[in-house]
């Protein structure tokens, strides 16, 4: 299925945090957080200015991103699991 995003957000697919510690031990799934890290998919066009100009997005496919813990909202689509959020829910770039 294809998926576009609206206006100025953004598709993005988590990036699977480490299995191990830097000290070798196994996290087990029960105590690992949900990344906070991921990969665009896909972008919206970008936001509107009241006198109906575009703002350019300042992200594209296949950028790596930081976003905050709690931004998105989750989907599943083709049973693939993604989060669609605000582009301004994005805090970095990762190079």
């Amino acid at each position: 299925m294809a998926f576009k995003p609206l206006h100025d957000r953004v598709l993005v697919r988590r990036v699977e945090s480490d299995e191990k510690t830097k000290g070798g031990l196994i996290i087990p799934d029960s105590a690992k957080e949900k990344p906070a890290e991921g990969e665009i998919v896909a972008t919206g066009e970008g936001a509107r200015k009241d006198s109906g100009d575009l703002i350019a997005m300042s992200v594209k496919e296949g950028d790596k991103v930081l976003f905050g813990k709690w931004s998105g909202t989750e989907i599943t689509l083709d049973g693939e699991e993604y989060l669609i959020m605000k582009e301004s829910d994005i805090l970095g770039v990762l190079a």
